[in-house]
This record gives structure tokens, C-alpha cells and sequence, in this order.
């Protein structure tokens, strides 16, 4: 009886490290609505935002689920991906899917409960990156855009729980930023893989280190463009140009670990490993928080 309580226990955590929690830290972009709209959130507003929050983990967490199936094969040849739970033979396939459809129909009602286009969005995020894995990780560029909308989703979707506009400068700096971080951790899995690269994702076969670092640079100039164009024309107070230097900080920090340290390819991980952007961004945070609470 005993043997049978402790499989049953170890297929429960198996299906939840299938969900990544750890890539849970992605969803927080849902708290910049409430964050940016501080003088009118009220206490049900955040409870919504909170709500909004775990719905999408649960819905990206059945999207990790359908790429985990996908690219079983694949990731079990990769130096890291091959320690997941379907990669390594750990985890019955066919029990994860059956779990993420469960969990998926759940949340979906669980949203529409909660506002009917907050739903909608989820939906459309969920079949976009359903047609990611079936067909358009393997387009080239195509790919990189695609990881950068599910942020712009995650954005949109604070905004939608609390019922505040976001403006188009924000929404700019969002895909941008994750424009940024995309780039880099295909920079990142193309020279960890080097000659391999073609076994494990076919789209790296048609990427080089020279044409990423040439896209990151572009990119990274753009996102400190736009973003201090947001600061002066977002609505708010003019203040927030003080923020600036920290994210100016923030990004080249981030490009030195890439070039320097070859890391890049879990941001999550860069996150919370990484002393200078983990301080960097509670800064931020905090910053922020007091430019809007006393100056807007």
C-alpha cells in the first residue's frame, strides 16, 4: 500500500514539474497592469489580478505540456532538456496530455468566469502556440516573434482582469524586450548544441551566432529607444525617466552574460541566479511603485 501511495505521489510531482513552475516568473507581466494603474487598483482588482495570474500559469503550464510531447524525442538528445519528465521516460505522455486537456477546459471556464475576454485571450494564446509546436518553431524568425506574442498576451491580459488600457508605447517595449530574451536563448541552445543543433530543433539549422548577436543588437537599441519614449509620452508622470538607467542597466548586463558568462537560455534562471538583475529589477519595481504612488 505504501509502494502505491508513494508512485501515486511521485506521478503528482512529475505532472506538476511538467508545468515548469519555475517559468511561472514569465506570468508576473499580468501584475503591470495593477502596478501602472496604482491610484485606481483596489483590493478586488488585485484579487482578480492574482486570480488572472495563476489561470495563465495553468494554461502556459498545458503549453509546456503539448511542447514536451511534441518534442519528446528531441529533448531527450539535449545536454539539459533530456532530465524532463517525458524526456527521460519518467512520465507516461499520454497521462500528460490527458492532464493538460483536464487542467486547460478548467481554466478556460475558470476565465470566462472571471471575464469573458480574458478567456478569449488565453484561448487565442493557447492555439497560437498550439501551432507553434505543430508547425512555426521550425520557421525561421517566425519563431522568435511567435515566444515574444505570449508575453504581449500576458500584458494585454493585466490589463484586460482589471479593465485598464495599456498604451501601444508599452506594448512596444513588451515584445521588444521579449524580442530580446528570445533571441538570446536561441543564441544560447545554437552554441550549446553547435554541431548538433539540426538533431534537437530544425529551425537552428537556419540561424547563426553572427545573425542573432546582429538581431540582439538591434533589438536591445530599440527596446531602450522605445522605452524612453514610453516614460515621456506613456500618460503618466514624467518622472519615470528616472527608471531609465536601470533598465539601460538591466540590458547590458543581461548582453554581458550572454557574451561573457554563455548564459542567456533560461531567463528565469539568469533572474534568479544573477545578483546584479535580480537587485536591478527589485529596484526597478520598487522605483516605480514610488514614482507612481506620490508623482502621478
Amino acid at each position: 500500500m505504501e509502494t502505491v501511495y508513494k508512485k501515486k505521489f511521485e506521478t503528482i510531482s512529475l505532472l506538476f514539474i511538467q508545468l515548469r513552475p519555475k517559468q511561472w516568473t514569465k506570468n508576473l507581466l499580468i501584475f503591470a497592469a495593477p502596478i501602472f494603474s496604482l491610484k485606481i487598483v483596489t483590493l478586488l482588482s488585485f484579487i482578480q489580478s492574482v486570480v488572472g495570474f495563476f489561470l495563465f500559469c495553468f494554461v502556459s503550464g498545458c503549453v509546456y505540456i503539448l511542447n514536451d510531447f511534441m518534442d519528446r524525442e528531441a529533448d531527450s538528445m539535449h545536454p539539459i532538456k533530456k532530465h524532463r519528465p517525458m524526456a527521460s521516460g519518467r512520465l507516461n505522455p499520454y497521462m500528460a496530455i490527458c492532464f493538460g486537456l483536464f487542467l486547460l477546459i478548467g481554466s478556460l471556464i475558470g476565465s470566462y468566469i472571471l471575464n469573458p475576454f480574458f478567456m478569449l485571450l488565453l484561448l487565442a494564446y493557447f492555439i497560437l502556440n498550439l501551432l507553434y509546436s505543430l508547425k512555426l518553431k521550425h520557421v525561421v524568425i517566425m519563431d522568435i516573434m511567435i515566444i515574444a506574442m505570449g508575453f504581449v498576451f500576458r500584458a494585454i491580459g493585466g490589463g484586460i482582469v482589471i479593465q485598464v488600457p495599456f498604451t501601444p508605447w508599452f506594448l512596444l517595449c513588451t515584445m521588444l524586450i521579449s524580442l530580446f530574451l528570445a533571441i538570446s536563448k536561441r543564441r544560447h541552445e545554437l552554441l550549446l548544441l553547435n554541431k548538433d543543433k539540426g538533431t534537437h530543433r530544425k529551425v537552428l539549422e537556419s540561424y547563426s551566432s553572427q545573425l542573432l548577436d546582429q538581431l540582439n543588437t538591434i533589438v536591445a537599441t530599440s527596446t531602450i529607444i522605445s522605452y524612453s519614449l514610453f516614460t515621456f509620452f506613456s500618460g503618466r508622470t514624467i518622472q519615470l525617466m528616472w527608471t531609465i538607467p536601470l533598465v539601460i542597466y538591466g540590458i547590458f548586463r543581461y548582453l554581458y552574460l550572454i557574451h561573457m558568462e554563455d548564459k542567456g537560455g533560461s531567463p528565469e534562471k539568469v533572474l534568479f541566479e544573477d545578483r546584479h538583475i535580480l537587485v536591478t529589477v527589485g529596484l526597478y519595481a520598487i522605483t516605480v511603485f514610488m514614482i507612481l504612488y506620490f508623482f502621478d
